[in-house]
């Protein structure tokens, strides 16, 4: 499980690697634009509801990976979180789609 750390106040949030390389692809080209956005994600079985943090390029943000290995990216996965990126909704962490 790798951790996003995030802002002044240590917020953190924990995904799976592979979620967490997928965000990371999409949340360094956003920031890189100068583009600011929410980025959302339900905070799991053991701690009801869900967490929204506004990301700015102006704010410190951490990607830390538990394994060694870099990740194989899905394109699809990829552009499917950049068009939740886009939305009024802003990047939510979403399932990766199972391949057709």
């Amino acid at each position: 499980m790798g951790k996003l750390s995030y802002g002044a106040t240590g917020t953190e949030a924990v995904f799976d690697d592979r979620l967490l390389a997928h965000l990371k692809s999409v949340i360094v080209a956003k920031l890189r634009r100068d583009e600011k956005f929410t980025l959302s994600w339900d905070n799991g079985v053991e701690h009801q509801g869900r967490c929204a943090v506004w990301l700015h390029p102006a704010i410190e943000l951490q990607f830390q990976f538990d394994g060694r290995e870099r990740t194989p990216l899905n394109r699809g996965w990829i552009e499917q979180l950049m068009a939740s990126a886009n939305s009024a909704d802003g990047l939510r962490a979403i399932p990766e789609p199972t391949e057709s």
